[in-house]
């Protein structure tokens, strides 16, 4: 918190909305985090528009009480909102006007997630952004202010990746393997004693019947991992392979799109799958970058998305870098 005498208004209030939490702060200008405030997914795809802005509006309310403050309303200089589910700029006008309702600042920014989380894996005016959580997603901005991104719609826009992906794929090839269209996999036991079930006919029937959400194959992306890197299964191997394919062709298009592929740049890579820094998935995505793009430095999020946020609102207001260096060092949360 900030010492005795110094001024304590904040300056920015940071927004990090993911499917299955959020994340609000409000910073001062001097880089202290003076409220945070830790919510459900605020995704507009899963809340719709007016239930997500009423969600934010809540922990807004929440953040500014715990910062001393009765009224929301211009409770900050500049508030930058940054969503899960705003994927094409028709969505980011959409939440922004139910947002610009709630008068929190006298500025405001709304933009998807992965800007947020390619700010705070870097500080490089050139970079891009992989993130693999549940689906696979990228973004990237160059220096002289130009951006790409990407739908990420899932296989409509032509994505494939992120957890979920991952559950799919080995099920997949598990039954296959169960029915003897395919050869042989450690999925045919491992996805089952993960469910719970006494065989693989138990979990797809499960699924079947709805009786087991079929978003919960998301959950075996750590398996999938370990499959490969630990066990040495082949069809464990294929899927972390075609995954880090799909992460470099993302990083590769984006550095391509900015004229960055021959120039020194960042490639932040984020969300569970990427950060869990397995060994096999890593080597692959080095392997694939160095030959493309022979000058992109890899770089791990260590911090997490909302001090992304946090950190775009204070380059909006020109602060200084001993701010930056205090939100980054200062800032404590639970990321579990």
């Amino acid at each position: 918190m900030p010492g005795s005498g110094e001024a304590t208004y904040p300056a920015v209030l940071a927004i990090d909305g993911g499917n299955s939490k959020t994340d609000v702060v409000l910073v001062s200008e001097s880089g202290h985090v003076l409220a945070h405030v830790r919510g459900p997914g605020s995704s507009p795809h899963h809340l719709g528009v007016e239930g997500s802005a009423l969600l934010l509006d809540d922990l807004v309310r929440q953040a500014a009480g715990l910062a001393g403050i009765a009224d929301p309303r211009g409770c900050a200089d500049h508030a930058g909102v940054y969503l899960a589910g705003v994927d094409i700029p028709v969505e980011s006008e959409w939440i922004k006007a139910a947002i610009l309702a709630k008068g929190w600042a006298r500025s405001l920014v709304v933009e998807n997630d992965t800007m947020a989380l390619l700010r705070a894996g870097t500080d490089d005016p050139n970079a891009v952004v992989v993130v693999c959580g549940a689906g696979i997603n990228c973004a990237g901005v160059a220096e002289d202010g130009r951006k790409v991104r990407f739908p990420s719609l899932g296989r409509i826009s032509g994505d494939w990746g992120g957890g979920q992906a991952l559950g799919e794929e080995a099920l997949w090839w598990a039954a296959r393997a169960d029915d003897g269209r395919a050869g042989s996999t450690v999925f045919q036991t491992l996805i089952p004693r993960h469910f719970g079930r006494e065989d693989l006919n138990a979990v797809i029937e499960d699924l079947h019947f709805g009786r087991t959400d079929e978003e919960d194959l998301g959950e075996l992306a750590p398996t999938v991992l370990s499959a490969a890197s630990q066990l040495g299964d082949e069809v464990a191997i294929g899927i972390v392979r075609r995954l880090a394919e799909e992460v470099v062709i993302l990083a590769v298009t984006a550095l391509r799109k900015l004229d960055l592929l021959v120039h020194p740049a960042a490639v932040v890579l984020g969300g569970g799958v990427l950060t869990g820094a397995d060994p096999l998935l890593h080597r692959f995505i080095r392997d694939g970058l160095t030959a493309a793009a022979p000058q992109a430095v890899i770089r791990l999020t260590t911090v997490p998305p909302v001090v992304g946020a946090a950190l775009l609102g204070l380059d909006r207001l020109e602060a200084t870098d001993e701010a930056e260096r205090r939100l980054r060092e200062g800032f404590s949360i639970h990321t579990g």
